[in-house]
């Protein structure tokens, strides 16, 4: 073979990937496969939970609860971009993915992650609306405009993954297949990429997933200073309304937070341990915690439980 060719061979993507993000000693696989088994069966089981209850429950027929139903929705297609493929990978000899189904998993991973963005500061906004504009908030958070913000939500997460996914697709790798992560992620894959624009391809891909993040998280802080001031001004009416904003809170702490951290620190070759951590958070713990934050911190969806479940009681 001659140089020019195995040149352009090198430059080519490679049609499968190697991920080097798990423990090849057998009793860390067991450990492994039976935590994120149980992390994922909760993380449904929670979800599916709080979408029955919002669409069954005639008192959780208000925006904050539609907006709450559409990010469990959220959380269980986030989850399971990963999650069934690293069950999956934990008993594999070699831990591949395909080079299309590596593509497929970060445009979806990036879509529903942008869209829970976009939605988490929808739903800051619904409480901006609510404590700072109470007399106005039926007229002002209509349905159509909770239809609008969730429509919203989606497009902006699928046009910001649809073209982080084809900039990643175009990424020369020089013959490179290995990952070392979890699972498919831009920044790992632009770590494993020999392109000689990466610096501009890398500006981009950061470009628009700041956007989207800090965007987001731009829209909640500002939501939140006005809620604050609201509440400092109005007194204990407005005091007993921010509760339900503090389960909000810790869901966007946790979820923009870790994402932030491992989106926009550099990845060094030494925090391989803190890489995977962040993802585990961001990727798997949050969309399992979520449901289970909102329960604890509302009294109107744990009244909810109790009454299905004294509805179940009685029918057996």
């Amino acid at each position: 073979m001659s140089p020019k060719s195995l040149q352009r061979g090198n430059l080519s993507s490679p049609t499968m990937f190697l991920l080097l993000g798990f423990s090849s000693a057998y009793r860390a696989q067991v450990t492994l496969c039976l935590c994120f088994s149980l992390i994922y069966l909760v993380t449904v089981l929670g979800n599916l939970l709080i979408m029955t209850l919002v669409w069954l429950d005639a008192h959780l027929h208000s925006p904050m609860y539609f907006f709450l139903g559409h990010l469990s929705f959220l959380d269980i297609c986030y989850s399971s971009v990963t999650l069934p493929k690293i069950l999956g990978d934990s008993f594999s000899p070699q831990k591949t993915i395909s080079f299309v189904g590596c593509i497929t998993q970060i445009f979806f991973f990036l879509c529903f992650g942008g869209s829970e963005c976009m939605l988490l500061a929808a739903m800051a906004y619904d409480r901006y609306l609510a404590i700072c504009h109470p007399l106005h908030y039926p007229a002002l958070m209509s349905r159509n405009m909770c239809h609008c913000l969730v429509a919203v939500s989606w497009m902006s997460g699928s046009f910001s993954s649809l073209t982080q996914a084809f900039l990643t697709a175009r990424l020369p790798f020089c013959g490179s297949n290995m990952i070392d992560h979890l699972f498919c992620e831009t920044p790992f894959l632009l770590k494993a990429s020999c392109s000689p624009n990466a610096p501009l391809n890398k500006a981009a891909l950061y470009a628009l997933a700041g956007t989207i993040a800090m965007g987001s998280f731009l829209l909640t802080l500002v939501s939140y200073v006005h809620i604050i001031r609201a509440v400092l001004q109005k007194g204990a009416g407005t005091q007993r309304a921010f509760a339900t904003c503090t389960s909000h809170l810790t869901v966007v702490s946790l979820f923009v937070g870790a994402g932030a951290v491992a989106y926009l620190v550099p990845h060094s070759s030494g925090s391989k341990e803190m890489d995977e951590v962040l993802a585990l958070l961001y990727a798997i713990v949050t969309p399992m915690l979520n449901p289970i934050i909102c329960s604890l911190r509302n009294s109107e969806v744990k009244g909810a439980i109790r009454k299905a479940l004294r509805r179940g009681v009685l029918q057996m």
